[in-house]
């Protein structure tokens, strides 16, 4: 597949923050990518909550399993559009290294322990494990990934925190949010690609759960086009190959609305660079027709899935465990590993208390919460 002009291009890429030689075999956003998937935090996304805690069921997605589905779905998409594969499967895999264990719960919850000392951002968070807390390589902090790779991981990024690492970074990362930019197009797919996966698997999550019906689906317009499909094809079919179906021949035809909505914006705008596409409107998008379908999808599964008694229990044993947690540490700075109290007199000990929970697995977490407290909330 040609690389398109809008695509980012390995060979000139605004490099590392750490000036480093080029590999014999692989493009700077293939280096990216190897060097993601064998980090320790990549690894503890097996062990970290989607919707539901990782030791509820061995089905149920996690960050690891979410990960790879958008980065399958990315780079679908991204090889029509053409793309850069790789840096779509970069950004798609790091998307969410700095999640908390517990899932949003434990962002909130983190943010709301960290309010007079910065605040908590996992996107934030995702940047900060890779450009710091990764300690692999003698010469460097982190994993020193490409300008592009680290662009599309800070998908959000509140201003005060842009304004700090633009401080820090004249120029980099934080600058777009300054600037009013979009990211590289190849980021762009990573976050519509996020959405789609998110709402795809959360689907099959809540009804395998038995949180969700499928006949309850049938009110949302999205769903129940494409479960019609499916029974008019295969009137016999039910139960979980029914669910597969529905779920496939929607992904299918969210995926070939965003290739041909994109295209079409594209066109429209006339970028013809990465540097017109960063000074454009974001261009990877949905037909209306479909952002408008989603948009009511997310409004059902945010009301029925995400607010559903079950799921609100487990939050709040959650959110004990890591304001639990969160105040022991910063009561007694001894609890926390030596690493971390050694990186609290650089960066503060609040910070180094959500660095150090914010890594956690949930498993773990509950581990290391029973042990301090002698409670046993799951």
């Amino acid at each position: 597949m040609t690389r398109a002009p809008y695509a980012c291009d390995p060979q000139r890429s605004r490099g590392r923050r750490v000036s480093e030689p080029t590999a014999p075999t692989r493009s700077e956003f293939q280096r990216d990518r190897d060097r993601i998937i064998h980090s320790t935090a990549f690894r503890r996304l097996v062990y970290k909550t989607q919707v539901f805690l990782n030791h509820e069921g061995d089905l149920f997605r996690t960050r690891l399993t979410h990960s790879l589905e958008v980065a399958q779905l990315g780079r679908s998409i991204g090889r029509s559009l053409g793309l850069d594969e790789d840096l779509i499967e970069a950004v798609a895999l790091a998307h969410d290294l700095g999640h908390t264990p517990f899932g949003h719960a434990g962002q909130d919850v983190l943010d709301e322990c960290m309010k007079a000392h910065g605040g908590f951002e996992h996107n934030l968070q995702s940047l900060r494990v890779v450009d710091k807390l990764e300690q692999r390589y003698p010469a460097f902090d982190g994993l020193n990934l490409s300008f592009e790779t680290r662009e599309g991981i800070l998908k959000h990024c509140a201003r005060r925190n842009a304004q700090r690492l633009e401080q820090l970074e004249p120029g980099g990362v934080g600058a777009r949010f300054l600037l009013g930019q979009q990211p590289n197009l190849e980021a762009q797919l990573c976050n519509l690609a996020d959405e789609v996966a998110y709402n795809a698997h959360d689907i099959d999550d809540g009804v395998r759960s038995g949180l969700l019906e499928l006949e309850q689906l049938e009110s949302v317009p999205l769903v129940q086009n494409y479960l019609r499909e499916a029974l008019a094809a295969y009137p016999a079919l039910k139960g979980k190959r029914l669910l597969a179906e529905t779920i496939r021949r929607m992904l299918s035809e969210q995926v070939y609305d965003i290739i041909d909505a994109t295209r079409a914006a594209i066109h429209a705008s006339g970028v013809a660079s990465v540097d017109e596409v960063r000074r454009a409107e974001v261009l990877v998008v949905f037909s209306p027709a479909m952002r408008s379908a989603s948009t009511e999808l997310k409004r059902f599964l945010f009301a029925h899935l995400y607010r559903h008694p079950q799921v609100q229990a487990t939050r709040q044993r959650a959110e004990q465990v890591l304001r639990d947690l969160f105040r022991i540490y910063a009561q007694d700075e001894s609890q926390l590993p030596q690493e971390y109290r050694e990186a609290s007199s650089a960066e503060g000990l609040h910070r180094a208390c959500a660095d150090y929970i914010a890594g956690m697995t949930d498993r773990f977490a509950i581990r290391e919460h029973q042990k301090l407290t002698g409670l046993t909330l799951f």
